[in-house]
């Protein structure tokens, strides 16, 4: 599996999500499953559709152990009220 080096492990807005330490989303990046969430949300995308096992790794940072699909669903809300969606 890939991991991932983009700058967003280390925001620090991740640290308020769930831990996930077990199950198919452990060391999964919930900094890439909230960027795909907010473009989804921004999109008006009204089904959910986090592929967990095509997420990057992360060991690093805020996204240690923190939950993707809490990220995706951060990412969602927030991406649809950037767009002025209903969500």
């Amino acid at each position: 599996m890939t991991l991932c080096k983009q700058d967003h492990r280390y925001d620090e807005r991740f640290e308020s999500l769930p831990h996930d330490q077990g199950g198919p989303g452990r060391h999964r990046c919930a900094g890439c499953a909230y960027e795909l969430g907010y473009e989804a949300g921004k999109r008006g995308d009204t089904r959910f559709r986090l592929n967990l096992d095509a997420l990057p790794d992360s060991q690093a940072g805020s996204v240690r152990h923190r939950d993707p699909e809490a990220a995706y669903a951060l990412g969602y809300r927030l991406g649809a009220m950037a767009a002025g969606n209903p969500g």
